[in-house]
């Protein structure tokens, strides 16, 4: 997937010469933990997927994410000088570059997404499932629905539903495709496609539980981004309402919920396991 998206940066800083190309291909280059990605193979695999083309899935995944960090970072969002420990796009480059750069990564992550499928040998039917998956979690009922309530609620000190259903927009929605993908591209069966659905709406909540813990207990250095920030914006967490302690709970809660539902249906649990133990355990 590194190498699918070091190709993609380099065309791209070809095909736009100047800083706006440079700057796509910078934010193609930021390193990360690839989590949605992980997800993405693992599904795959756990479905009876075993092409390499899966890749190409996962790196459209990661473009999307990307462009999500980008426009995160920006001024009007989040206001962040580091990202995966080094300078954020807008800081590297300037804001209306960096602005420019995430709208277009999103038709870079649908070109990265057709080329998959292709090589996947995906009908265009297919293909077209698995594009309203990954752009509908990345658009306004997913990702950026959750982020616009996320600042919205910035002061405000919402109910524990309240925040889950921001959170399974802004966090979860992406982390959910992210399953749901990998299952699709192996076309599996819908009542696995169903427990895979389930399991990666479970582990997205215990990914964002587990970031706030993060973001209250770690440092700068161990989080790659500035820490504390939910705090200096008076942001709604699970740990403001639970607790370190509780909050922590909670994580493993959903991860644990998440793996019970691809038992009930039989699913191997293998990497998705392993992967739902990750979310709730790391360290960045």
């Amino acid at each position: 997937m590194d190498a699918i998206l070091e190709a993609w940066a380099v065309r791209l800083a070809a095909e736009s010469p100047g800083a706006l190309g440079a700057a796509m291909a910078y934010a193609l280059r930021s390193p990360g933990k690839r989590v949605r990605p992980a997800l993405v193979f693992a599904a795959y695999r756990a479905c009876g997927g075993d092409s390499d083309g899966i890749a190409g899935i996962a790196a459209a995944v990661e473009t999307v994410h990307t462009y999500s960090l980008v426009h995160d970072d920006l001024p009007c969002m989040d206001d962040d000088d580091l990202r995966r420990g080094r300078p954020t796009t807008h800081r590297q480059f300037d804001v209306p570059t960096a602005t420019r750069v995430g709208f277009l990564l999103v038709p870079v992550a649908a070109r990265v997404l057709v080329e998959a499928c292709e090589r996947l040998q995906l009908a265009t039917g297919e293909m077209g499932v698995l594009a309203a998956e990954l752009f509908s979690a990345s658009g306004i009922t997913g990702m950026v629905g959750g982020q616009w309530l996320d600042l919205e609620a910035e002061g405000r000190t919402l109910e524990l539903d309240d925040l889950q259903h921001v959170h399974r927009g802004k966090t979860g929605a992406l982390i959910e495709a992210s399953c749901v993908l990998g299952a699709l591209a192996a076309r599996a069966a819908p009542e696995t496609l169903a427990a895979v659905r389930e399991y990666g709406r479970e582990v997205g909540l215990a990914f964002q539980v587990a970031d706030d813990v993060l973001d209250a207990t770690a440092t700068s250095e161990e989080l790659g981004k500035t820490a504390g920030k939910d705090a200096a914006v008076a942001k709604s967490t699970y740990v403001q309402l639970l607790g370190v302690e509780g909050a922590r709970a909670a994580a493993v809660r959903h991860a644990e919920s998440a793996v019970n539902s691809l038992a009930r249906a039989g699913v191997p649990l293998g990497t998705l396991a392993a992967l739902a133990r990750y979310i709730v355990t790391r360290r960045h």
